[in-house]
């Protein structure tokens, strides 16, 4: 199959990678970054560049853009893109992007699935890009209710060419309600814990647990200040909730109060369990 693939970074480079080496696909890429589209073209991870000439020959589309660049391809390309052809994007957010995305699809005879990969690393690029990012890993899909289960067997075909493990369906409204939780409000957090004074100390008094809750605090600060105000609705919420049971945590040893703080703790541990 001719696949397009618009941004050649760790997640669409990782994609070309992997739909390549399936030995299945013909994968044509574009960046804005040219030396992202050369260093694909030298590793083969791509048979060409992706342009206005080709874009109709593609029978499915994946856009690895910020959620405002993916809309502006779209309706960029709208009207070249081959009827029956099935762009999915690899965005963070999925209403503002799904909204505008799967109009224009109506409107010119292709069909839009919103998507979001559940991978990555801190590190961007292309050449942080590997063939196997993907193996086991989860993607998300949010389909149109009407959407034909034969185009969402075809993109799932081509997913598990690319080593995705899991193939998860749900609305473009619930999923930015859960990964404001899931992916957003734990970046903020450890973002946040990294700037205290004390963590300049921390060396030879840390483990795991540090490690852990910073691994994330290093970040892409322009594509996630993007994410986080198209998502700022579910994520504010989620951020106030937290600070207000922190405030319950400080206020329980600022009391001494024992009985409490145990009770606190004892509700996240039942909390974790239920969670699982």
């Amino acid at each position: 199959m001719k696949i397009g693939i618009a941004g050649l970074g760790l997640i669409g480079g990782s994609l070309a990678r992997a739909l390549t080496d399936s030995g299945k696909h013909e994968v044509f890429g574009l960046d804005r970054n040219r030396s992202s589209v050369l260093a694909a073209k030298m590793v083969e991870a791509i048979a060409g560049e992706l342009n206005e000439e080709n874009i109709g020959e593609c029978e499915m589309i994946f856009i690895a853009l910020y959620p405002k660049a993916t809309v502006e391809f779209v309706e960029k390309y709208a009207s070249k893109i081959k009827k029956g052809t099935i762009v999915t994007d690899c965005g963070g957010v999925k209403r503002p992007i799904c909204n505008p995305c799967e109009k224009l699809a109506e409107e010119n005879g292709f069909i839009f699935v919103g998507g979001h990969p559940m991978a990555g690393t801190q590190f961007s690029g292309f050449n942080a890009s590997r063939g196997n990012l993907y193996k086991n890993a989860t993607m998300i899909l949010t389909p149109k209710d009407n959407t034909d289960i034969r185009i969402l067997e075809k993109l799932r075909n081509v997913l598990n060419d690319a080593g995705f493990g899991a193939i998860n369906f749900t609305s473009a409204e619930e999923h930015d309600k859960v990964i404001a939780f899931t992916s957003q409000l734990p970046h903020i957090i450890s973002n946040a814990y990294v700037k205290s004074h004390t963590a300049v100390k921390q060396k030879g008094f840390s483990a795991g647990s540090y490690r852990d809750l910073t691994r994330v605090s290093k970040l892409n600060e322009k594509m996630w200040t993007e994410l986080f105000f198209e998502n700022k609705d579910n994520l504010c919420d989620e951020i106030d909730f937290l600070v207000e049971r922190l405030q319950e945590y400080s206020a329980a040893l600022k009391a001494d109060d024992r009985e409490g703080l145990v009770a606190l703790l004892k509700e996240g541990t039942d909390s974790k369990k239920q969670a699982k």
